[in-house]
């Protein structure tokens, strides 16, 4: 196939990610209006055969300090066909395009899953002594051609990130927890959480925690308790206003883009969370909890409500997004693991982010200043 590769106009770029089972959130327009401190554009792939639009991607441009030069970055992006045979006639142009935009270095995270763990090897790793990290765990699943696809992207001179990430931005975690849900029952689902998960979902129904949706105007109360979560979790929370316009700028492109959850108990908000959804692919993105109320579970029946909505949804995959590789139970990290394996879902390990330095000076100016940092 020979393809020519173009900016394209947002209906172009929507329509095109709608005629898909799924993208990343991070990959359709609305992101870019999220990010405001970056520039954007959307690339489009065609066939020059038939004309069709054949793949997107969204880049946000980052300016450099000073010089009129920006990092490019496609956030698990771009959507096009990774395991093509002639993957550079794909991202040869892509490169060139970018140069002339003014890029000095290109950053992207290729939604491409290598390998997966199911959560009963997990534990079983987790009991295991001289398990320390998922990888030295048998995977249950691995994906042959993402290896090529790894070793074609580095014979191109991409440069794989490191496993925390380079690049001013947010980097995308390398691995994450699903729960599939295509050919499964929800009681299939509800059977494979783990005792404590089972049991917390019945206390809190038992102590009559309710689940309920919010709206715009329930934001002061998100930020309240996600405030909360970030003195205890120890990291810098974003704004309220951020997350108002990621729910104003994503629903005005699709009404049921994002949705703000909350569980309550007498009249108290405990806990809340946010969830995207991208065709049959719905993220639980940001989660927030009060220090108080824990012994009624409000995580637990949220996470619940929320999967059972995605499921009725029609979706493929509830996924809970980010976690660290520990298996080490004294790492500050481990406990995100272990909360998320009891859902019984599956541990994966995408590709990783790549980098292309387009000048080598500048991007390697860049990896010094954000060491830095």
């Amino acid at each position: 196939m020979s393809l020519t590769l173009r900016t394209i106009s947002r209906e172009q770029h929507l329509a095109y990610i709608q005629s898909l089972p799924s993208a990343s959130n991070m990959q359709v327009p609305a992101w870019a209006d999220v990010k405001t401190e970056w520039r954007s554009e959307g690339l489009g792939w065609f066939d020059d055969r038939t004309g069709e639009l054949v793949g997107t991607g969204l880049v946000l441009y980052r300016q450099l300090p000073k010089i009129k030069r920006y990092l490019a970055y496609l956030p698990e992006g771009p959507v096009i066909n990774w395991y093509a045979p002639n993957l550079h006639e794909w991202l040869e142009p892509m490169l060139a395009h970018l140069k002339e935009q003014g890029a000095f270095s290109v950053k992207m995270g290729p939604p491409v899953v290598i390998r997966r763990w199911e959560a009963n090897s997990i534990k079983a790793g987790i009991q295991n002594p001289d398990v320390k990290r998922l990888r030295d765990i048998e995977a249950d699943f691995i994906e042959p051609r993402a290896f090529e696809v790894r070793d074609k992207l580095r014979r191109m001179g991409w440069q794989q990130g490191e496993d925390g990430g380079a690049g001013f931005g947010d980097v995308q975690p390398r691995y994450v927890f699903q729960v599939p849900l295509a050919n499964r029952s929800l009681e299939e689902v509800h059977k494979n959480f783990n005792q404590l998960w089972r049991r917390n979902i019945k206390k809190a129904e038992k102590a009559g925690v309710e689940v309920v949706q919010g709206g715009y105007e329930d934001f002061d109360e998100w930020q309240r308790l996600y405030e909360i979560t970030a003195v205890r979790d120890h990291f810098r929370p974003r704004p309220k206003e951020y997350f108002q316009r990621m729910w104003k700028v994503l629903n005005a492109e699709d009404p049921n883009r994002m949705r703000l959850y909350f569980a309550r108990h007498n009249g108290v908000n405990l806990s809340a969370a946010t969830m995207l959804i991208v065709g049959g692919h719905v993220w639980y993105s940001y989660g927030a909890s009060d220090n108080i109320g824990r012994e009624v579970r409000p995580s637990n029946a949220m996470q619940w409500r929320m999967l059972r909505d995605a499921y009725a949804l029609g979706a493929t995959v509830y996924d809970l997004r980010g976690i660290s590789d520990t298996l080490d139970e004294t790492d500050h990290l481990f406990g995100l693991i272990q909360f998320k394996v009891g859902t019984g879902g599956q541990a994966a390990e995408y590709l990783g982010e790549w980098d292309f330095p387009l000048n080598k000076l500048l991007h390697k100016a860049l990896d010094i200043y954000m060491s830095r940092r």
